[in-house]
């Protein structure tokens, strides 16, 4: 693997005996630094590419490359999924403590990261105690306190209002200008996707494959009123377009 490439998806598969196939044959690379959104069908198959690139599942065909170590990669999920006994602190501390890092030491890296995300007041919430919003903010700083050089996204805004989703979404975006780790991003919204990344991979129905990539210009960190540009509504027609496709392309019959 060439050394700007942190992970690589080649021509990966994978079945599951009660349905079939539900994945590919699917490729993706991804180079350090560069944040990728993933768009498709429900069912494509997004979410499995996911945790294929987190080394949470293996493919039943092709390859999973990766050149982060232990601790170097980082997945928020759609649910926060904070233990609901801990602080705030706590839980972001919770990753640094597993690898061995000195409680204290973790402590004060944990409420650094809490101050990055704008939760340096709620260190000693409990999960209970926070809105939707502040509790992925808690899960952004659990997993961007290691400083991973991957960080993999599967829709953590869904279940929030629209006003909190752009607001998160400029959080990532600037959390990413102080780190820069590559990013791969699901989402089921082209605007939130053409927003959030320099590059839109759309996967056809399930099983899923690649049925387009597409380029998005733009300054990164977003500039004020990024969404109201041509350039910006050009990419979301163009990425729906091939997404429309796609949803209803024949799909070839699973081996």
């Amino acid at each position: 693997m060439e050394s700007a490439t942190v992970a690589a998806l080649d021509a990966v598969e994978v079945d599951y005996p009660a349905r079939g196939r539900a994945l590919g044959p699917f490729s993706l690379s991804l180079a350090a630094g560069e944040i990728t959104a993933i768009v498709g069908p429900s069912g494509c198959g997004k979410s499995t590419a996911l945790r294929l690139l987190a080394g949470l599942e293996q493919p039943t065909r092709g390859a999973v490359r990766r050149t982060p170590g232990r601790g170097e990669t980082a997945v928020v999920f759609q649910a926060p999924t904070l233990a609901p006994w801990l602080s705030a602190r706590a839980n972001v501390a919770l990753p640094l403590e597993l690898e061995g890092v000195a409680r204290r030491e973790a402590q004060r890296r944990a409420e650094a990261a809490l101050a990055r995300v704008g939760l340096g007041a709620a260190a000693r919430a409990r999960p209970a105690q926070l809105s939707g919003g502040m509790a992925m903010r808690v899960s952004l700083a659990r997993a961007l306190v290691t400083e991973p050089r991957l960080l993999l996204l599967d829709e953590p805004f869904a279940a929030l209002d629209e006003i909190t989703r752009r607001a998160l979404a400029d959080d990532v975006l600037r959390l990413w200008a102080e780190l820069k780790p590559a990013i791969v991003f699901v989402t089921h919204s082209v605007e939130e996707a053409v927003y959030m990344a320099s590059r839109v991979v759309v996967m056809s129905a399930g099983p899923g494959r690649t049925a387009g990539e597409l380029t998005v210009s733009g300054e990164t960190p977003r500039p004020e009123g990024f969404r109201t540009t041509a350039g910006f509504r050009a990419t979301v027609e163009a990425v729906s377009t091939v997404l429309a496709s796609a949803m209803h392309a024949p799909q070839e019959p699973a081996a």
